[in-house]
């Protein structure tokens, strides 16, 4: 973790098909739209719905807060790997040369194994966090430090902690390239290879990463850098097995729609890739969502681990950037991802159409006078088998009716219109349809919303911040 942000990827997934059955007001039940043969039956938490495609969601622990019992309720129930965020790194485990001190990492790593759960080490060798006695040491005697710092701590967690994240922010930030100016630079340019020989020494079991932040980006100096030196690695035979992208997203540093791309070019060094630190700034549905689905996207993706539970154990608590408010509540942007990881293995949703019904009215999505132009606005209307009401769901997002009218926000801002719209494939016309039957516009992370939380006949549709209310969810028919 730095003290700083990234870039940020605005590639998005497919819509999917709904897999929950929803509850609604007085008629009974309706049901969403049906999981396809074959689909995974939605899980209820993150670690669960990561863990059908093989992958994990995890979060940051901090042993200080283990006796809050909201913060360790959450972190139980719902994630399924483990990173200390402070106590696995050097000031904390080797306080004074050659004294080694796990008291505080074995509580973070005693708890996660006694709730199931795996656990990432963070990180053995980084310019940062280093105590006084490492930070007077330069040159051959530096580097004997941190041989020994790396073969002390591998020798205590030997054979049980899955990934290591060895060498930790080595890369200068802006559009040279070049290497971190630090005091393990200057011990010579080879020290991250040493680090990374001497850790699979250590513990020849365990994953061999390297982390950074400010490369989810393909094209910026800095994730290059990174990828030239994973490729050399890879080509000299030196131990590297993993990449970790800390994606701290935020307005400074945004993320891009290219971090896809740039998983994906990792991975084919033959590395695996994994999210390690995330967290974005308010915390939009929608980014959090492409992120995910970035993830499940590539196969070598290992997985996904948040930087810590709620925004009040935040490092960034001010951005709010987190998936649970302060009193534990879910986000928007945790449906979203829960949404994403349950859809990640699914067949695509059928193409032809069907209702879209209000749950808190009984009526269904509808275009005004079976209207075909362009910037119409949708309402509310009794159901009918007019092709006005009929929405087909495709595997870029859409919702479409007529077969060549989108589903469209005219803007990103509580009461923007929603309107039709000549299929274009943009951001405005992509919808994520979730569990909880909200549907997200995937540019601004709104909800499709009843005005006013009409029921009536007439009754316009807009964009407007997600609250669950029965105006803001929706059936397929």
């Amino acid at each position: 973790m730095g003290s700083y942000a990234l870039p940020r990827s605005g590639v998005r997934r497919s819509i999917r098909v709904l897999l929950l059955a929803l509850v609604v007001g007085v008629l009974g039940t309706a049901t969403a739209l049906i999981a396809p043969p074959g689909a995974h039956a939605a899980e209820s938490t993150l670690g669960a719905a990561a863990a059908q495609s093989g992958r994990y969601f995890g979060t940051a622990i901090a042993s200080g807060r283990l006796s809050d019992s909201t913060y360790t309720s959450i972190a139980g129930r719902e994630f399924n790997m483990v990173t200390a965020e402070n106590e696995m790194k050097i000031d904390a485990t080797e306080p004074q040369r050659g004294q080694f001190n796990f008291s505080s990492a074995d509580r973070v790593y005693n708890w996660a194994v006694q709730n199931n759960k795996q656990v990432r080490g963070h990180t053995l060798a980084w310019h940062s966090q280093q105590p006084g006695w490492m930070q007077s040491l330069s040159g051959s005697a530096l580097r004997q430090a941190m041989i020994d710092h790396i073969n002390g701590v591998m020798a205590h967690y030997k054979g049980k902690i899955v990934q290591w994240d060895v060498v930790n922010e080595a890369f200068a930030d802006g559009s040279s390239g070049a290497r971190r100016d630090s005091n393990l630079q200057r011990s010579g340019n080879d020290w991250i290879e040493v680090a990374f020989r001497t850790a699979r020494a250590a513990d020849p079991s365990a994953k061999l990463c390297y982390n950074d932040y400010n490369v989810e980006n393909w094209t910026w100096a800095k994730t290059q850098a990174m990828y030239n030196m994973v490729r050399d690695f890879k080509q000299r035979g030196v131990p590297i097995d993993c990449v970790g992208f800390q994606s701290h997203f935020n307005s400074g540093s945004p993320y891009n729609s290219n971090f896809r791309t740039t998983l994906q070019n990792f991975a084919a060094l033959g590395v695996d890739v994994a999210i390690t630190e995330l967290d974005i700034q308010g915390a939009p549905a929608s980014t959090y969502a492409n992120v995910t689905n970035d993830c499940l996207a590539v196969s070598r993706c290992l997985g996904i681990t948040v930087w810590g539970v709620r925004d009040s154990d935040s490092w960034r608590s001010e951005q709010t950037p987190l998936l649970f408010n302060n009193d534990g509540s879910k986000k928007a942007a945790y449906t979203a991802v829960l949404d994403a990881l349950n859809g990640g293995d699914s067949s695509e949703p059928p193409a032809d159409g069907g209702q879209i019904k209000g749950v808190g009215s009984g009526r269904c999505l509808d275009v005004p006078d079976a209207s075909t132009s362009d910037g119409t606005q949708l309402q509310l209307w009794d159901c009918h088998s007019g092709t006005n009401q009929q929405w087909a769901a495709t595997d870029a997002g859409e919702l479409r009716v007529y077969g060549d009218k989108c589903l469209d926000a005219a803007g990103t801002s509580n009461g923007s219109k929603v309107q039709i719209y000549s299929c274009w494939g943009g951001d405005n016309q992509k919808w994520r349809l979730n569990s909880d039957g909200s549907v997200v516009g995937v540019q601004s992370g709104l909800c499709l919303d009843a005005v006013g939380n009409g029921t009536a006949n007439g009754t316009l549709i807009q964009l407007y911040t997600c609250s669950n209310g029965s105006n803001q969810r929706w059936t397929r028919t």
